[in-house]
């Protein structure tokens, strides 16, 4: 695979799929650019070099139909301030319109396509409308890492097209810290691995016993677990269809000398709720009515000492429900923990980028991905479908 500095691009058409999926509050306005700041490093090295930037993303998710809450105005808005320049947003990102409006840029100029998801080929990776996107374009970059686990039009279908396709700095930083962290990491190599569902993160963790020394497990996939090992977990939320699933990973991991910790206390609470009755019990005196909902204090230093002597460290998935301050505490001071750390940390998934930014501990974590399923497809073992695209071309 090329990146965006091994090609000549000056006074080039240089198309840019970006990730612009930024969250916008009642009224339209963008409450977190992480996701815009993170690329600027790419349309700034075009703009050096005089290229006419062609930026596409997608917003929402308007199932191929025109939404206009989820056109990416306010997206061109928000550029203009950070690029200091005009950002022409088009009315669409296919059509006579768009090549006829492309064709006229000049040198440095900025446009913004429409969402591209109001176009349900898009999703459908559709071959036509690939070849669409494809010949508005000299250069094709792909910094779009959050989106590349997909198979979409824009990532995957479209460097069938484009003259030139390759990836961009940000594309380039993802994967280059992956690869630090799971192929060639400074040991020993600790994941922290939470969230909801052991359904979501079953293959992750099953790779993960061929890469890292040790696993921390919380959150409420941490439930399913215990309840495997014979825990009464209450009311707690449990997927008892993969109860076997946890048990085995357990005994794999043993039987590599992989150590998996997982809870010894709990906060628990008989309903989600900030104003909610907690308290802290052992993870075996969970009774009926009750529910784990964070990891408790006992846990907390148990992990912590674990990840005392770890050199790297990747995170994926809050260890409680950690939006509601009755149950933060776990999720919170582990990230302190993480952050003051020596080893070079690595944190992916959206929630928990959530709660790292929450957190106020953003400036103290090595990289912060800005991919959730993303990550976590790296994190299972898999290629991911637009980098595999890249590496045909």
């Amino acid at each position: 695979m090329k990146f965006l500095d091994e090609v000549p691009i000056r006074d080039k058409k240089v198309l840019f799929r970006v990730d612009f999926n930024v969250p916008l509050d009642p009224q339209l306005n963008i409450t977190d650019d992480t996701r815009i700041i993170t690329v600027l490093p790419s349309l700034q090295y075009a703009m050096d070099r005089e290229a006419k930037v062609i930026l596409m993303s997608h917003l929402g998710r308007p199932k191929g139909k025109r939404v206009p809450e989820m056109s990416l105005a306010p997206v061109a808005d928000h550029l203009r301030n950070l690029l200091n320049r005009e950002v022409r947003l088009l009315d669409d990102c296919i059509g006579s319109d768009v090549a006829e409006a492309i064709d006229a840029m000049k040198a440095g100029e900025v446009v913004l396509l429409e969402n591209l998801r109001f176009h349900a080929e898009e999703e459908q990776n559709d071959d036509t409308f690939s070849g669409r996107l494809g010949a508005l374009c000299d250069v094709y970059v792909n910094d779009a890492f959050a989106v590349s686990h997909r198979r979409h039009a824009s990532v995957v279908g479209i460097t069938k097209y484009a003259p030139v396709s390759v990836g961009g700095f940000l594309l380039k930083k993802e994967l280059d810290y992956f690869e630090k962290a799971m192929t060639s990491p400074r040991r020993p190599l600790t994941a922290i691995i939470g969230g909801a569902k052991v359904s979501s993160k079953l293959g992750a963790l099953k790779n993960m016993l061929h890469h890292v020394d040790n696993i921390l497990i919380g959150g409420a996939m941490a439930n399913t677990f215990l309840k495997s090992q014979g825990m009464d977990m209450g009311s707690s939320k449990v997927e008892t269809d993969l109860l076997g699933a946890a048990d085995s990973i357990l005994k794999e991991a043993l039987a590599g000398g992989i150590k998996i910790y997982l809870p010894k206390d709990a906060v628990v609470a008989q309903q989600v709720a900030n104003d909610a009755e907690t308290k802290v019990v052992s993870v075996q005196d969970i009774s009926d009515g009750w529910m784990a909902l964070d990891i408790g204090p006992a846990t907390v230093r148990l992990f912590a000492e674990t990840l005392q002597d770890a050199q790297t460290i990747v995170w994926n998935g809050p260890l409680g429900v950690f939006e509601m301050e009755a149950f933060s505490n776990g999720t919170m001071e582990l990230i302190r923990r993480v952050a003051r750390s020596r080893a070079m940390t690595i944190v992916g998934g959206g929630d928990t980028d959530v709660a790292v930014h929450q957190s106020g501990e953003t400036d103290n974590i090595t990289y912060i991905s800005t991919g959730g399923g993303a990550f976590l497809a790296l994190l299972e073992g898999k290629t991911l479908p637009a980098v595999a695209a890249l590496n045909r071309v």
